[in-house]
């Protein structure tokens, strides 16, 4: 028997959530609140930046460091190698810095290189009370997406409470999401980034 999805709590070091594409955020929106969820961060720009080393050693085994810069907060993001599955689970180790511009001199004194840089408009939302889950709607160059992040459970029953079958699952990255889309498009832009070439 699975636990109740409002009781247990998700692993602060590690990552499970899947991506749900949408259609029309406005619609979406007006779903969650209808569906008891409440914004916690009021939609805001983000920037996100990945670092490597110069032969691709993190992207090899699908790791990744990150410095994220959202709503005038910066943070830094390690993310594990992610495991197969009907959610993307990996760990996640992250940490707010007081300087997002020294953070990123600092990586790039120790060798690591910016390889892929994407932006999105992100809005927040939790249901009050809730500690298995949080929803975000993000608002990116290739389009717009609900990203489900919590207990499996709570995953499970909001997708299904929001009208999404376990079929329409996404766990691929914006990264990944991005190759593809470029690949279709005919695309040659390395960064997905508002106001890309080829738009």
């Amino acid at each position: 028997m699975l636990p109740d999805a409002h009781h247990s709590k998700p692993d602060p070091t590690r990552e499970v959530e899947v991506k749900l594409k949408i259609q029309d955020p406005q619609v979406v929106a007006a779903l969650l609140i209808e569906h008891g969820f409440r914004v916690i961060h009021e939609r805001a720009f983000e920037s996100n930046v990945l670092f490597d080393t110069p032969d691709r050693a993190l992207r090899a085994e699908r790791r990744l460091l990150r410095v994220r810069e959202f709503g005038g907060v910066a943070t830094f993001t390690y993310k594990g190698t992610p495991e197969t599955g009907r959610y993307k689970s990996r760990e996640e180790l992250e940490t707010d810095v007081a300087d997002g511009g020294m953070l990123r001199l600092m990586l790039d004194r120790l060798g690591y290189r910016p390889f892929f840089r994407y932006e999105k408009y992100r809005t927040v939302y939790q249901q009050p009370g809730e500690t298995a889950g949080l929803a975000v709607l993000d608002e990116t160059p290739i389009g717009c997406w609900i990203e489900l992040e919590g207990t499996p459970e709570w995953i499970d029953a909001n997708a299904a409470r929001l009208g999404f079958s376990q079929q329409q699952y996404i766990t691929e990255s914006y990264g990944a999401l991005w190759l593809s889309y470029c690949r279709e498009h005919g695309i040659d832009s390395n960064d997905m980034v508002f106001g890309f070439d080829g738009k």
